[in-house]
C-alpha cells in the first residue's frame, strides 16, 4: 500500500490513522448521559406526534358530525317557512260551509303564502315572456311551430319552471319559433 494513494485508509497525507487515534475518545458516562437525552427527546417527540394525531382525528371527526348534521336538517328552514301555508289549507279544509269566493280568496292568501316562503329559500320562478331567446340551460322546447317571431324565441310557456341558487330544479316547458 502507498501512503500517498488517496484511496489508502490514512489518506493522501498519511495523517487519516493519526488524526483518528487523536481524537479523545468519550467516557462510558457521556455516552449513557447523550443516549438518556436521546431516549428523552425521542419521548417528547413521540408525546407531541401522538398528541398532534389525536387532535387532527378529533378535528376531522367533529367536521364529519357537523356534516351530517348539516345533511340532516338542511331542510329545517324551507320546512318551517311552509308550515303556514299547510296552516292555511288547513283552515280552509275546517270551514264546511265556505262560499265558492271565500275560498278563491283563501288559495290565493294562500298562494302569497307559498310564493313569499319559496323565495324566502332561493326559489325562483323562471317564466319566459313570449319573443324570449331559448334558453337550452333554463328552458325546455316541447314543442317548434311556426311563427313570426324570430327563429328559436319562446312563443308560449307551458309550465313555469324554478331555479335554485342559480341552479335549474325545474327547466320551463316552452314552445319555440320555428326557423324560417
Amino acid at each position: 500500500m502507498n501512503a500517498n494513494d488517496p484511496s489508502s485508509p490514512r489518506g493522501a497525507n498519511g495523517a487519516g490513522a493519526a488524526t483518528a487515534a487523536n481524537e479523545p475518545a468519550s467516557s462510558p458516562a457521556a455516552d449513557a448521559a447523550a443516549q438518556a437525552d436521546l431516549e428523552a427527546r425521542h419521548a417528547e417527540l413521540s408525546d407531541a406526534y401522538l398528541r398532534a394525531k389525536a387532535e387532527a382525528e378529533n378535528t376531522r371527526r367533529r367536521a364529519e358530525e357537523e356534516m351530517a348534521k348539516a345533511r340532516k336538517f338542511a331542510v329545517e328552514s324551507f320546512a318551517e317557512s311552509l308550515l303556514p301555508v299547510r296552516d292555511s289549507l288547513e283552515a280552509a279544509i275546517a270551514i264546511p260551509a265556505a262560499t265558492p269566493e271565500q275560498l278563491l280568496e283563501g288559495v290565493h292568501a294562500t298562494l302569497r303564502q307559498l310564493t313569499t316562503a319559496l323565495e324566502r329559500n332561493k326559489v325562483v320562478e323562471v317564466n319566459p315572456p313570449a319573443g324570449a331567446r331559448f334558453d337550452p340551460h333554463q328552458h325546455q322546447a316541447i314543442s317548434v311551430v311556426p311563427a313570426a317571431q324570430e327563429p328559436n324565441t319562446v312563443v308560449a310557456v307551458l309550465q313555469k319552471g324554478y331555479l335554485i341558487a342559480d341552479r335549474v330544479l325545474r327547466p320551463a316547458l316552452v314552445t319555440v319559433s320555428a326557423s324560417s
